[in-house]
């Protein structure tokens, strides 16, 4: 019932009742202003002792790494995949980076980096809910980010850093099925599992969800980048298809130097994608760099001298697959081993990652074009597991967290990564049939023999 209903002695009694309010809270109020200045100053600055504060080193180097993880797509990614796929079809290559990166880029801030990253909904701890496993809607087009502080760094920054995280891992993917998707395919399927599989690994792992409530051990992407694309590329390769002729008459990589170079590229953007995941330029920050380093020249100097002892000469591409394993299984770990757990990791990416991308794949007969799943995702596995060995302060890592041992931790690890890749499996195999369904998965044998870039493109990347 509105005021205007009232009778006429209710508004009377009501107009009563403001003014006796009015009469002691008017005083009171002044009261408070005039006669208590130094309370009031205490709090307030109490409030700004305990209010978060940017950092501006910090900001600084976050604001580099975001550009580096950046750099790691377009062009690291882009030329590193361009050069191991036949002339006809490097453009196609450099157009799932380039388009990726800005599809990616406005998913992520519409509702992205909400579903991955706002805790809103996360339910208290050792509770299980549906925040356990997907954020809130919080963020929902970047709201109530600016003017927010993480940690030292404007949450804002946070959230563009975390955006180059999401646009590298679709487009890691794209190796799996490499010169023989449409490109009108590849968007969809990459925009739907980004929303399917991405944010909710991303929010268990970084968001405060289930991963997270376990302890898991995982600072730049093992699991959240690595295993996910690995395996999706696993299943996507086996439902697209192998490339015609494979694996009897398929094509060497036409350029290794754009292969090298993209190879440099992603190595110097690791740097930022691994110590810029501590968001602080610190002591902390300066090991992961280091570790990240060792890791990768170890794993380079291992699979050269695999091939070397094989097939009696070092191989360029050979060392080049081998740095990005070793960069691929330090990732996880990055934050929590010393030098000596980085070469051991390093070396064990190698081996392992060599056996998968070579032996086992020859033997299944899976066209993993690029090696996504061998070096990607198996090197996120091994990193995973490993960094639950290597934290260990016996070991050389930072310590374990109170309470936890060594095996204990290996099996949060372990059950992580396992959860992650059989969820990763069910959820492509169900987002490629859709696919299938809306567009079709593959080109036509006319296309594939003629080349991607001018079957979907219209345009060559060399003209003769």
């Amino acid at each position: 019932m509105t005021t205007t209903l009232l009778p006429l002695r209710a508004h009377g009694r009501l107009w009563h009742l403001l003014l006796l309010l009015a009469f002691f809270l008017v005083p009171c109020s002044l009261f408070s202003q005039v006669d208590s200045p130094p309370q009031a100053a205490a709090i307030a600055a109490t409030a700004d002792a305990v209010a978060p504060t940017i950092d501006s080193g910090d900001t600084a180097w976050i604001l580099a790494s975001t550009a580096l993880v950046l750099f790691m797509t377009i062009p690291g990614l882009a030329l590193f995949y361009g050069g191991l796929v036949q002339s006809k079809n490097i453009l196609s290559v450099l157009m799932h980076c380039l388009v990726l990166t800005g599809v990616v880029s406005i998913v992520w801030v519409l509702f992205g980096y909400s579903f991955a990253l706002d805790d809103s909904i996360n339910p208290e701890s050792g509770v299980i809910g549906l925040g356990s496993f997907i954020g809130g809607t919080n963020k929902l087009g970047f709201a109530n980010t600016l003017g927010n502080v993480t940690g030292t760094i404007p949450e804002l920054l946070m959230a563009a850093f975390q955006m180059t995280f999401a646009v590298i891992t679709p487009a890691l993917i794209v190796g799996a099925f490499a010169e023989r998707m449409k490109f009108s395919a590849v968007m969809l399927f990459s925009v739907i599992w980004l929303i399917v599989v991405y944010l909710p690994i991303c929010h268990m792992t970084w968001g405060g969800g289930l991963f997270a409530e376990w302890g898991t051990i995982d600072l730049a992407g093992g699991i959240v980048v690595h295993i996910t694309a690995g395996f999706a590329a696993l299943v996507a390769c086996i439902m697209v298809g192998p490339r015609k002729g494979f694996p009897e008459s398929t094509q060497p990589p036409h350029s290794t130097v754009l292969t090298l170079i993209g190879t440099g590229m992603l190595w110097v953007g690791w740097f930022g994608f691994n110590a810029g995941s501590h968001l602080a330029a610190n002591e902390s920050a300066a090991l992961t760099l280091l570790v990240t380093h060792l890791s990768a020249s170890t794993a380079t100097l291992v699979w050269l001298g695999i091939d070397w002892i094989k097939y009696g000469k070092p191989s360029v591409l050979g060392a080049a697959t081998g740095s990005i394993a070793g960069l691929a299984a330090i990732t996880p770990a990055s934050g929590s081993v010393g030098p000596m757990g980085a070469i051991v990791i390093g070396t064990a990416s190698a081996v392992i990652c060599y056996y998968f991308a070579t032996v086992l794949k020859t033997k299944l007969r899976y066209d993993d074009s690029l090696d996504v799943f061998g070096v990607h995702g198996v090197g996120g596995f091994i990193g995973t597991i490993l960094a639950g060995v290597f934290v260990a302060e016996s070991l050389g890592g930072t310590g374990l967290a109170d309470g936890a041992t060594i095996g204990s931790q290996v099996g949060v690890q372990l059950s992580a990564a396992v959860l992650t890749a059989v969820y990763t499996v069910i959820a492509t195999a169900i987002i490629l049939l859709l696919v299938k369904m809306v567009v079709g998965l593959r080109v036509n044998d006319e296309v594939e023999t003629r080349g991607l870039d001018l079957g979907e493109h219209g345009e060559r990347g060399y003209i003769p």
